[in-house]
């Protein structure tokens, strides 16, 4: 159901920048990006989670089909060793996949700010067909500044709200709400002859998770990631 939704605003966004943008040719972003993420989990239980930092990494797409108008999209994957420890002293070791995906409409306003709005998925999975699944809306503001010669600096900052569902094994299952924001900073650089940016910055995302279920006893977890990320992408036209 969850992935129903993404796909259907993919294709309403991606019409509306068809419609607006089809008398004009197409700037296209192409790319990779990764992030080393330290994960800091606090919720309210006597039990703990830790987990070992680890990478996240995917492609970069974007198209601009007008002067101020573009799409753009991120997908994230990276798998993660988990710890968890309970209030007898027990521990259990597992490993935790995350898929992370955005999809935003951009707006230009003026030569270093664009406002952008669009969706958000999250997914995590485990062993015992444990599954968390959340989508929804975000929304910030981004910017491009000049520092001199081919530098430049990548500034980022957006809200989240996200609704799903978390499963974990059969004694959980829970619907959940989601919120929270995320900001990056970074430095680019743009090779003219190879019509590519390369950026090194960090990254700092929290988000809440209220979950609403009898047997969830009205625990919510508090999550922060945050590390440094590198990205390297290419310009062309069509």
């Amino acid at each position: 159901m969850l992935n129903k939704y993404l796909l259907t605003a993919i294709f309403l966004i991606t019409s509306l920048l068809f419609i607006t943008g089809k008398a004009h040719a197409a700037d296209i972003s192409v790319g990779a990006t990764t992030w080393y993420m330290a994960w800091e989990t606090e919720w309210d239980s006597e039990d703990k989670i830790e987990y070992d930092p680890g990478f996240l990494y995917g492609p970069v797409i974007s198209a601009a089909f007008t002067r101020d108008l573009s799409l753009s999209f991120v997908f994230l994957y990276g798998n993660f060793d988990m710890t968890f420890k309970e209030s007898d002293g027990n521990k259990d070791n597992d490993s935790i996949n995350r898929y992370d995906g955005d999809l935003a409409l951009n707006y230009r306003i003026s030569s270093w700010f664009k406002l952008f709005a669009g969706a958000k998925y999250i997914r995590y999975t485990w062993s015992g067909n444990g599954k968390h699944e959340a989508i929804g809306p975000g929304a910030g503001i981004s910017s491009v500044i000049p520092v001199g010669g081919n530098f430049f600096l990548l500034g980022n900052f957006s809200g989240l709200y996200l609704k799903g569902n978390e499963k974990a094994g059969d004694d959980f299952d829970s619907k959940l709400k989601e919120y929270g924001f995320n900001a990056s900073l970074s430095l680019a650089y743009y090779i003219q002859e190879a019509a590519t940016t390369l950026s090194l910055g960090g990254r700092y995302q929290y988000v809440k998770i209220d979950y609403d279920s009898s047997n969830a006893d009205e625990i919510d977890s508090k999550n922060k990631f945050y590390g440094v990320t590198l990205s390297a992408i290419y310009s062309f036209n069509i």
